[in-house]
């Protein structure tokens, strides 16, 4: 009678026989990438004439309002469902609290709702709710004048206002990005009070105070004054237990998704964010992922198509339902084509 017990070495021979065609990989694939997965981050700033764009991130533009709408056709033609806007206000519009981002026909208002009526609802819009790139300090909210430190509670009633703004605008998603402590839950009791309920909330939870914004800065034409840093209201890099911490209070306080911002260099984060809430979680691929990879790419060190779709599928793998990436349409484009 013959043996049953498998042969030396068949384990490793299985899993090479699934791997020897295209279609059999394709097949037996454990994570799948599709352009539902999308999110694509977009600057829309006031005063400019024409598209400019980001030195430090090639392919990355400030848009017009004109131009924003017409890009962000092109990403619903690609099938691309959603995208976040960061307005950006004309420098000398820039003050101590922001408030030209309050304004009633500020950026922020009229970008929105431009987007919103040339798309309809073909395309989620979503808005990021936050004040740096409106301050004249950089900061992303009020900063006390005697400690020089963010005053948190005057901040979060401007972060509340904020999404009231952002909602009547015609925004789907608010996504409070500036990490100050109960700003999900004064938004949430804000869009509520204005009869904005199905409004929805993408915190940005778990912030790291990263070195990888540089870019993003870049783009937002968002400075720091007297080279201060974020660090004592963005998470320490160093701590992983407290961004489930942070995720946990934003749940409680009404997100209705959570991020985990930069993406690919806390994947461990993504994957306990995702093990510990039943919300969507989204990775935010973040600007400096963003440049190292284009700068690579252009110097022939690295394929930039094969090492960008690598790194969609760690997002993916660790557990993001949502990928926000400024290689949206890039990516969209290339699912199209086939791998």
């Amino acid at each position: 009678m013959p043996s049953t017990d498998p042969a030396p070495g068949f384990p490793s021979r299985r899993l090479r026989r699934l791997r020897r065609t295209p279609a059999l990989r394709r097949l037996v694939a454990q994570t799948t990438l599709t352009v539902d997965d999308l999110i694509a981050p977009l600057f829309v700033a006031d005063g400019i004439d024409a598209p400019q764009p980001v030195a430090s991130m090639p392919g990355v533009m400030q848009h017009t309002i004109a131009s924003v709408v017409d890009e962000v056709r092109r990403l619903a033609a690609l099938g691309v469902p959603g995208v976040i806007l960061f307005p950006l206000p004309k420098p000398e519009d820039k003050d101590a609290t922001g408030s030209a981002a309050l304004s009633t026909d500020g950026i922020t208002r009229r970008a929105i709702a431009a987007v919103r009526d040339g798309v309809g609802d073909d395309v989620v819009v979503m808005a990021d709710c936050c004040l740096d790139e409106f301050t004249d300090h950089g900061h992303c909210g009020i900063v006390d004048p005697d400690t020089g430190d963010v005053d948190n509670d005057a901040t979060v009633e401007l972060y509340a206002h904020l999404a009231v703004v952002q909602a009547e605008a015609g925004a789907d998603v608010v996504a409070p990005s500036g990490m100050m402590d109960g700003q999900v839950a004064a938004i949430r009791g804000a869009l509520d009070g204005a009869g904005h309920p199905m409004t929805a909330v993408l915190a940005y939870a778990a912030k790291y105070a990263s070195a990888l914004y540089g870019p993003f800065r870049d783009a937002a034409d968002v400075t720091i004054v007297g080279g201060g840093d974020r660090k004592g209201y963005q998470q320490d890099p160093r701590n992983g237990r407290e961004a489930l911490a942070e995720v946990l209070l934003d749940v409680a306080e009404g997100a209705d998704m959570v991020m985990v911002k930069p993406a690919l260099t806390y994947l461990d984060v993504v994957a306990a964010v995702r093990a510990a809430v039943d919300v969507p979680v989204a990775a935010y691929h973040v600007s400096g992922e963003y440049a190292m990879v284009k700068a690579a790419a252009q110097a022939g060190w690295l394929d930039e198509r094969a090492t960008v779709l690598e790194q969609m599928i760690a997002f993916k793998r660790a557990g993001a339902d949502l990928i926000i990436t400024y290689w949206a349409r890039q990516v969209a484009r290339w699912l199209r084509e086939g791998r």
